[in-house]
């Protein structure tokens, strides 16, 4: 189910486009101009201290995520999220920094109040926008070839958050038996029906999905087709490919399709590391009391060390060391590593605390100062257990293009302790390769948000 949907956003979106571009600085903006408004309401001065907050409010939101072609449901509800989200790491930052008292309760209180109204109401105009200008450019689009890849090809057409598509039919040689079952009422001719139809229907897009063994005929299609003036898009079949942060890149002059490359590259990487750097260190110095409850804690429950270090594969499967606090009598670190399972003998009695509430993650943090992890992301696994499951599970090392991190969207889904199963550990990597595909900062907030209650709530981990 995961690879419609990316295909969809990756393939049939535009990610220059001026809807895009108008998301990106909605969201930071509204946020911002908001504080500064409300301000100036109550007669409030802008100190450097309110201009060190929007500073630190824009580069935590942006890019603002695009919610234009989304649920109005759905994006309240994502709006409302983030919003808590931030709320929240901004409280921390002034319970760390105590910089609370800098300003004025009630501003702060108008200001949570009125802005997720203006975003929700942005969102709520930004569609109607949409929509108006999608019933005034409406243009017809045809599908070469009425297989399963034209059948995925139409249903993204239709589904997809551009409303100014009108999807007309396809174009075939081939028997109605050959076709999908859901082409054949809609096949509009021939392929040398092709070019008197755009001509005569006015039709702006053609989409071709044809097999790259039909090149001869590829090409002699083209050939009476570019004398239209329609835009004419090939959709290669990559549907057996997991495809993360596809996009069409230019290299010195030739067009290449990237279909598995990291998100986190320009101001993106910059942005995560940012975000990872700041939110680090403001954690670690709130619960510097508790590491060191804990650190008393493991050194008093059985002989050892306070610190395991664990092999794990990091970032493009490069060997990393992981801190955790140690929960168990042995450690093992080897070839063979068997999974902590429940009821498990090695684990101590306080191990089993730290485990069940994760508290025996926290010196991870330190690994994300040091740029070996992030604070979100595909969670790490022994060394040992990548040799057994890339061999096992597709895609499987793919998310090793981002770096481990502490919490990640699999754990906050339900797929945190043991993977005893197969079936579990291919559901934990789908989770992760969807974050790959999906990330954004607002969702990195989410998930740390609900690992802090998972934390405090959940009991399956062991």
């Amino acid at each position: 189910m995961f690879e419609d949907r990316s295909y969809k956003r990756t393939f049939f979106s535009a990610p220059q486009s001026i809807e895009s571009l108008v998301a990106a600085f909605l969201e930071p903006g509204i946020i911002v101009l908001c504080y500064l408004a409300v301000n100036a309401y109550f007669g409030e001065p802008i100190l450097r201290s309110s201009l060190t907050l929007c500073l630190l409010v824009f580069a935590l939101t942006f890019p603002g995520r695009n919610r234009f072609a989304d649920n109005l449901v759905s994006g309240i509800i994502d709006v409302l999220g983030a919003w808590l989200a931030l709320l929240v790491i901004l409280a921390l930052c002034g319970y760390a920094t105590n910089s609370m008292g800098y300003f004025e309760d009630h501003v702060l209180l108008w200001w949570a109040g009125i802005t997720p109204m203006l975003q929700i109401a942005a969102i709520v105009v930004g569609k109607q926008i949409q929509d108006r200008i999608s019933r005034k450019t409406r243009r017809g689009a045809v599908i070469v070839g009425g297989g399963a890849l034209g059948i995925k090809v139409a249903k993204a057409l239709r589904e997809g958050p551009d409303k100014g598509i009108e999807f007309l039919g396809y174009f075939d040689d081939r028997q109605d038996d050959r076709l999908h079952a859901d082409a054949s009422p809609l096949l509009l001719g021939m392929l040398s029906d092709l070019s008197d139809y755009v001509r005569q229907h006015n039709v702006r897009e053609v989409y071709i999905t044809l097999p790259l063994g039909s090149q001869p005929r590829i090409v002699q299609l083209l050939e009476q087709i570019q004398g239209t003036t329609a835009s004419l898009f090939f959709v290669p079949d990559v549907f057996g490919i997991s495809i993360i942060q596809g996009r069409l890149q230019d290299m010195n002059g030739v067009p290449v399709v990237g279909i598995c490359e990291t998100p986190f590259t320009g101001t993106n990487e910059l942005i995560k590391r940012i975000s990872d750097i700041v939110l680090a260190s403001l954690i670690l110095v709130l619960i510097s009391p508790i590491l060191l409850i804990v650190a008393i804690g493991v050194k008093l429950s059985s002989p050892g060390p306070i610190i395991f270090k664990q092999r794990r594969n990091g970032l493009d499967g490069e060997e990393i060391l992981v801190y955790k606090f140690r929960s168990m009598r042995t450690q093992d670190n080897g070839a063979v590593v068997k999974q902590a399972t429940k009821g498990d003998p090695r684990i101590t009695p306080f191990g089993a605390f730290i485990r069940r509430t994760s508290l025996d993650e926290l010196p991870q943090f330190i690994n994300v100062l040091q740029g070996r992890m992030s604070i979100v992301g595909p969670r790490p696994h022994a060394v040992a257990h990548n040799e057994e499951y890339r061999k096992l599970i597709k895609a499987y090392m793919v998310r090793h293009k981002v770096k481990p991190g502490i919490t990640g969207w699999a754990q906050v889904n339900g797929l945190r302790g043991e993977t005893d199963t197969i079936d579990k550990m291919k559901a934990r990597v789908e989770y992760d390769l969807e974050y790959l595909r999906n990330w954004s900062l607002a969702l990195d907030l989410q998930i740390i948000v609900r690992t802090a209650r998972l934390m405090l709530f959940d009991r399956n981990a062991y």
